[in-house]
C-alpha cells in the first residue's frame, strides 16, 4: 500500500492514535504533517520519528477549534511540503460530565475541537484536492458516537456530527475523485487510564485493540487498495458492537 509521493496531515498526532497514524503513513512512504495544540516537544518528537523512516516531516502547532490557526497550519504545510493529499481529522477532547451539569461552554468546547475542527481543516484542504482531482479525507469518530455513553452526551453528539459530515462530503466530493471515510475505534490501549472508559467497556472479556490497529485501517483507506470505498464507516472494535 505505497503512499510514496503523497502528503498527509493528521490532527492531534502528538501521541496515541494520532502518532501511530503518522508513523504508519510515513512507513508507507507519505510525507507527513504532525499537529498538536500546544505540546511542541511531543509534535517535534513524532516528526523526528517520521523523518527516521525516510520521509519529509514537519510539526505545526495549531488549535483546530481556531479557524485562523487551522488556515495558518495548512498554509505552512503547503509552503513546506507542496500539497496535502491525505487529511485525517483525529483531534478530539473527551471531558465527561453529567448532562444536567453541562454548560454552554462545555458543549461548545467539545463541538469546537471535534466537529468545528474537522470542518475547518477539511475546508482548508479541499480546494487544493479539487484542483488536483484527487484526495483522501478521514474522520475518526469513536464507538461512542453509535453506542452513546454515560456523561458523554456532548461528545457523542459531536462525533455523530462527523458521521453526517463525512457521508455528505463523500457524495459531494466524489466527482472530484476525493474519497471521504470514517474510522470508528473501539477500546484502544493508549496512555489513557482504563477507568476513563464507560462502565461496561474494557472489562474482562473485552480485548483492547492497539493504536496500530487503527493506524492500519487509516493507511488502508488512504491507499489505492481502497479506491472504490467512500462514504463508509470502518469499525475497528474487535467485535465489541455499537455500530
Amino acid at each position: 500500500m505505497s503512499l510514496a509521493g503523497r502528503v498527509a496531515l493528521v490532527t492531534g498526532s502528538g501521541r496515541n492514535i494520532g502518532r501511530a497514524i503518522i508513523l504508519r503513513l510515513a512507513a508507507d512512504g507519505a510525507d507527513v504533517v504532525v499537529n498538536a495544540r500546544t505540546n511542541a516537544a511531543e509534535a517535534d518528537a513524532v516528526a523526528a520519528e517520521a523523518r527516521a523512516l525516510g520521509v519529509r516531516a514537519i510539526a505545526v502547532l495549531a488549535d483546530v477549534a481556531d479557524r485562523r490557526a487551522v488556515d495558518a497550519m495548512v498554509e505552512a504545510a503547503i509552503a513546506e511540503l507542496g500539497r496535502i493529499d491525505i487529511l485525517v481529522n483525529n483531534a478530539a477532547i473527551r471531558p465527561s460530565k453529567p448532562f444536567v451539569d453541562l454548560t454552554d461552554d462545555d458543549w461548545e468546547r467539545v463541538r469546537g475541537v471535534v466537529l468545528d475542527g474537522a470542518f475547518y481543516c477539511t475546508r482548508a484542504v479541499v480546494p487544493g484536492m479539487i484542483e488536483r482531482g484527487s484526495g483522501n479525507i478521514q474522520l475518526i469518530v469513536g464507538g461512542g458516537a453509535f453506542s452513546g455513553g454515560k456523561e458523554r452526551a456532548h461528545i457523542s453528539a459531536a462525533k455523530m456530527g462527523l458521521v453526517g459530515l463525512g457521508r455528505s462530503l463523500a457524495r459531494e466530493l466524489g466527482p472530484h475523485n476525493i474519497r471521504v471515510n470514517l474510522v470508528s475505534p473501539g477500546i484502544i490501549d493508549t496512555t489513557r487510564d482504563s477507568a476513563w472508559y464507560p462502565k461496561g467497556l474494557g472489562e474482562e472479556g473485552d480485548r483492547k485493540g492497539t493504536v496500530g490497529d487503527v493506524a492500519a485501517a487509516c493507511a488502508f483507506l488512504a491507499s489505492d487498495d481502497a479506491a472504490y470505498i467512500t462514504g463508509q464507516t470502518l469499525h475497528v472494535n474487535g467485535g465489541q458492537g455499537g455500530a
